[in-house]
């Protein structure tokens, strides 16, 4: 999975082949459609009222942004392991926590980036103030972050398992 430490990414290798294929198609593909959309709309004639020509370079900048993104990110990548399966919460991991120790006032979660954010399962950043609070607790311990108000909020780490998402 994840884990950012000042400007380094760590990646599976598997997450990193993955954000590659979307690398290289954005710069393939994807490029050769979208310009083909905009010229197609250029034909069409008069730009300033061509909906078509608008929204294709909007898509446009919206791909090259996520180029840009990707590029960066790669650059920055150091491929790793998975996270071990020791219990020590870390980047990677299917988090399940217990507000003030209240086991049935429970969380789970991917401490991740948001590129591996889904439908599936909420995503916390490790930067976040949660991510940075549990970050190194092991199951059974108590963790504290900071809410955005300035107070502290406690919480168990009841479950660690490496994302197999």
């Amino acid at each position: 999975m994840t884990q950012t430490s000042e400007n380094v990414t760590w990646l599976t290798q598997e997450a990193y082949n993955k954000l590659k294929a979307e690398l290289e198609y954005l710069t393939g593909p994807a490029r050769a459609e979208i310009s083909a959309k905009i010229a197609a709309a250029r034909e069409e004639g008069d730009l300033r009222e061509n909906g078509g020509y608008h929204a294709a370079k909007e898509e446009q900048g919206k791909q090259e942004l996520r180029v840009r993104q990707l590029t960066q990110l790669l650059e920055s990548a150091k491929v790793g392991e998975a996270p071990a399966a020791d219990g020590a919460v870390a980047p990677g991991m299917v988090v399940t926590i217990a507000f003030d120790g209240d086991e049935d006032d429970t969380l789970t979660f991917l401490l991740a980036s948001r590129e591996y954010a889904s439908s599936d399962i909420e995503t916390y950043s490790p930067q976040s103030p949660l991510g940075t609070g549990v970050m190194g607790h092991k199951v059974g311990e108590d963790a504290e972050y900071e809410l955005p108000n300035g107070k502290k909020a406690a919480v168990k780490i009841l479950k660690a398992e490496p994302y197999e998402g």
